[in-house]
């Protein structure tokens, strides 16, 4: 749970000439093509894709694009001299315009299909054709792959346009659904939560789309007008973008012999996943059936480390289908994603998402989606009986391996040596009955308080009560006496005791593991809205606030940022809520 610094290297590369050098394209190179695909990638129609992992399409540029932010932190990572963002060739770049580009760079990109389940049961009907062969990437197309400091990037446009797998749409995002996903990769970085990187975000000043939003105020759960946005992209980053979707198109195909082929480039996509993503634990000099058994098993430990640290940090995926669950064990896709304000088990910000990818029923939904993942890989192993045994187990283990994370998870918030359940269920119920804020309760309770004076900076006033306050207030000061026994802070009679700890110490283990900082929705919105007019610098003030999210900053960034969530605000759409991101 603790967060280690990013490995920081000297800018080497400072022009796209430089970055070009690095080009590897792995996913290319090595899988196989749709055959009806077009050599020069000007494939921007709806259309069926029976065969091959990906498509070649070329981005279509955003007009007159202009520089609103890039992430210092990971051009630092990379050795990128930060001139580079506002450079003419590397803007052009990475706002859609690949076709002048160095060699050996390539002036076409790529898209790959997927399948979807939703909540473990497998949909076509998002699919235009009612087939599934026209479900992927439609408006993210890769257009790089380098390899810089020994380690495998792969580039891609968010908003680059339109692809075969665009399903009629424009292919664009636009500045306010660019800004959210720009700073929370950036945040959750920063969080130590595994997550896509954030490279590069450009606007059009001229060129805009109409998208359904919200008005000002609305308590709409659906948007209640049309809005015209400026369409912008951004640029994030990832070892690969494969998705468990992904994996389930290929064994779809292959468990249905949909094609020749299919069992084949099943094999080829598992494997170069695991070359991808997990060529540093599993041998590549192992046959296939034991490579598939072990990442299976690497894939579930990632899967559950990376939900029980969402709920660390007080983050809802929203919508978390098969298609936006990454292979290599990441958080991807930031559509109607939230952190939490008040706490509630059942906090959901997607009115299309419901009960079953709310805040903490994320451990239930990775594992529908660890089970997808398990039946995309059992047509390699059909021949292999031991291993599909093995295979089986390590599925059926997912709820205990769950647990474990969570219960790790929860001590180290509570700063206890081990999880205690009567003490978590204890609060769990006061901070419902209370209204609680779930970012400042933990980092209140991190100061390992004396009295719950300090606490009370989380509590919502004005919610409403089902206990009276004395009594409710008593209740708490029970709690934290027993937090404080358990957590080694008060001496107990019993001899055989460890000594008390030092609240300093305690104070400052538990602050490794609570933000003080969250990327709230009701500070994005002021920020995109200013974008719009023009105007970054709130943008780049949240960037800057919430890449140190652990950290005790200044007295007037605590005073704008570290705070309730104002009570008129709640169930306002578009802040508390959202049926799309656009």
């Amino acid at each position: 749970m603790i967060k280690r610094p990013p490995q920081k290297t000297a800018p080497n590369i400072s022009t796209l000439n430089d970055l070009a050098t690095l080009a590897n394209y792995s996913l290319m190179d090595s899988l196989n093509c749709d055959p009806d695909a077009t050599v020069n990638g000007h494939d921007h129609a709806p259309r069926q894709v029976f065969t091959g992992h990906y498509v070649p399409v070329t981005p279509t540029p955003i007009e007159n694009p202009e520089y609103v932010a890039h992430s210092k932190n990971l051009f630092r990572e990379l050795g990128f001299a930060d001139s580079m963002a506002q450079s003419a060739d590397f803007v052009r770049v990475f706002s859609g315009d690949i076709a002048f580009v160095p060699e050996p760079m390539r002036k076409v990109g790529w898209a790959c299909g997927y399948a979807l389940s939703i909540y473990g049961t497998e949909y076509i009907q998002q699919c235009p054709f009612q087939t599934g062969n026209g479900y992927g990437d439609g408006r993210a197309i890769s257009v790089l792959e380098a390899v810089i400091n020994g380690q495998r990037w792969e580039m891609q446009l968010k908003g680059g346009g339109r692809t075969p797998y665009c399903r009629g749409a424009d292919g664009r995002a636009v500045l306010r659904s660019s800004v959210r996903e720009f700073l929370a990769q950036e945040h959750m970085h920063a969080l130590g939560v595994p997550t896509s990187r954030s490279l590069s975000l450009y606007v059009s000043k001229t060129e805009k789309v109409r998208r359904p939003w919200y008005s000002e105020g609305s308590h709409s759960r659906d948007p209640d007008t049309l809005v015209s946005d400026a369409v912008a992209i951004s640029t994030r980053v990832a070892p690969s973008f494969i998705r468990v979707g992904q994996l389930e198109l290929f064994g779809r195909r292959a468990r249905k012999k949909e094609h020749p082929q299919a069992m084949e480039e099943l094999e080829q996509i598992v494997l170069h996943l695991i070359d991808r993503e997990y060529g540093d634990v599993i041998d590549q000099n192992l046959a296939t059936s034991e490579k598939v058994v072990l990442l299976a098993r690497e894939f579930r430990g990632r899967l559950t480390s990376l939900v029980a640290n969402w709920i660390r940090v007080g983050y809802c995926q929203g919508n978390f289908n098969s298609d936006n669950c990454a292979a290599g064990g990441f958080t991807l896709d930031y559509g109607p994603f939230g952190f939490c304000d008040a706490f509630d088990p059942q906090y959901q910000p997607w009115t299309g998402g419901g009960h079953h990818f709310s805040f903490l029923n994320q451990p239930e939904a990775a594992e529908r989606n660890f089970h997808t993942f398990c039946s995309a890989l059992r047509p390699l192993l059909t021949a292999h009986q031991d291993r599909l045994i093995e295979l089986d187990e390590i599925q059926g283990d997912f709820p205990k391996a769950m647990q474990t994370q969570m219960k790790k998870m929860w001590a180290a918030k509570l700063g206890l040596a081990a999880f205690h359940q009567a003490l978590f269920s204890e609060l769990t119920t006061l901070m419902m009955q209370t209204s609680v804020d779930y970012t400042v309760f933990f980092r209140q309770l991190s100061t390992v308080p004396d009295d719950i004076g300090v606490l009370k900076k989380s509590f919502y006033k004005g919610s409403t009560l089902k206990t009276d306050l004395e009594g409710m207030d008593k209740r708490w000061e029970e709690w934290l006496t027993k937090w404080k026994t358990l957590a080694g802070i008060i001496s107990t009679t019993d001899a055989t005791a460890t000594p008390p700890r030092a609240h300093e110490e305690l104070s400052q283990e538990m602050k490794l593991v609570n933000p003080k900082y969250s990327l709230r929705e009701w500070f994005v919105v002021p920020a995109y809205q200013q974008a719009a007019a023009g105007n970054y610098s709130l943008v780049r003030e949240l960037q800057d606030v919430m890449t140190q999210p652990y950290a005790e900053q200044s007295q007037d960034v605590e005073k704008k940022y570290y705070r309730l969530k104002p009570l008129e605000l709640f169930e306002v759409g578009g802040s508390s809520h959202y049926s799309c991101s656009s």
